[in-house]
């Protein structure tokens, strides 16, 4: 494991003490203040790992000093804070590799969370469904919004296809490693003979962007289409040309919308998510640009990968990256998901702090 030297935890504590300073100044103009608590609310957390290691070191300086004590009650009581001391150094200093971590920059953002059916027809539309019904569970348990962007209703139920903006504190960075291939192993409903079918459905979380983030220029960059929105079957929604379908000229994306009736709100819509995508695009190109052919699990979001297994028989889930197997499937459609979750978080950090020492 990568050990913090002395001499960085030293230039750590002078930054954070060099920010508390500045911030306390008569002189510091408004704007200059809201940078350096951005600043300082960054280092803060790095000063507070990088004190408790140095704590550490130190009272261990002193002890190993205590251990060639004349006396053997005071050897005695040294070697046994020693050991302790010992014990809870490496936790510290990983705590504080982790925090000097390059963070996602992404990690705040909301994100555009899109399911779609894959192979296996009405069941891979009906498992669609639970997919994003799992994430509407977690998202409202942790206090976060999800708002309905597109949807394909399949006759039965489920979703051909559903996409839904997610935003609340840090969104992405919970949501970032569900992107992949998600099967699901069960009987359907429309199984009479009780077989065991496998389904699948595509899911893609993609941190949303702003509009400093993307420039567009509509005239040069756009191609925007209007027509009538229709539902299933041909049925019809809209008598106006409310439906919008926006073509990026210089990638040829397209983005489609048409659920809302007001021509003007699915024009925002599909804006929002033109730009996710052009983002994320950006985003995975930077990456392979640093790290070459070897990206990381955040970094790829292949989703062509399967990724993770829901056994119905058998009432489990398994998350085949970090081969987790976990014997309560009912719970997780529930949107009990923070196990799944914080085991991906903790195997990502394990890899990039693997990565540091290689490196």
């Amino acid at each position: 494991m990568t050990i913090i030297s002395d001499e960085r935890i030293a230039q750590i504590e002078a930054r954070r003490d060099e920010l508390q300073n500045a911030m306390s100044s008569a002189s510091v103009a408004p704007e200059e203040f809201v940078r350096l608590s951005k600043d300082y609310a960054e280092i803060e957390p790095v000063a507070a790992a990088a004190r408790e290691v140095r704590r550490i070191r130190a009272e261990l300086g002193l002890l190993k000093d205590m251990l060639a004590d004349p006396n053997p009650e005071i050897r005695e009581m040294a070697g046994e804070e020693a050991a302790e001391l010992e014990r809870a150094l490496p936790q510290a200093e990983r705590a504080l590799a982790l925090k000097l971590l390059p963070r996602d920059a992404a990690d705040d953002r909301p994100a555009m969370l899109e399911i779609r059916a894959g192979t296996g027809g009405d069941e891979a539309a009906l498992f669609a469904g639970d997919l994003f019904r799992m994430y509407q569970r977690y998202a409202e348990a942790k206090g976060w919004r999800v708002e309905l962007i597109s949807a394909s209703p399949s006759e039965m139920g489920g979703y051909k296809e559903v996409v839904g903006s997610v935003t609340g504190p840090g969104v992405f960075a919970r949501l970032k490693f569900e992107s992949g291939v998600h099967r699901v192993q069960r009987v359907p409903v429309t199984e009479s003979g009780g077989r065991i079918h496998t389904s699948a459905a595509t899911v893609a979380v993609l941190p949303e962007a702003e509009e400093v983030d993307v420039q567009i220029d509509e005239a040069r960059d756009l191609r925007i289409d209007v027509y009538r929105s229709s539902g299933p079957g041909g049925q019809s929604v809209n008598t106006t040309d409310s439906a919008v379908r926006i073509t990026h000229l210089p990638t040829g994306l397209v983005v489609i919308q048409q659920d809302e009736k007001s021509q003007h709100k699915n024009k925002a819509k599909a804006l929002k998510v033109l730009r996710t995508r052009l983002y994320e695009a950006e985003r995975e190109r930077l990456a392979s640009a640093r790290a070459g052919a070897r990206k990381s699990m955040v970094g790829s979001g292949d989703r062509s990968e399967r990724i993770r297994t829901y056994n119905f028989p058998q009432g489990r889930v398994t998350d085949h990256r970090i081969n987790l197997t976990l014997h309560r499937l009912p719970e997780i459609l529930e949107g009990n998901l923070d196990e799944l979750v914080e085991a991906l978080i903790a195997e990502d950090e394990a890899e990039r702090l693997a990565s540091l020492d290689e490196g």
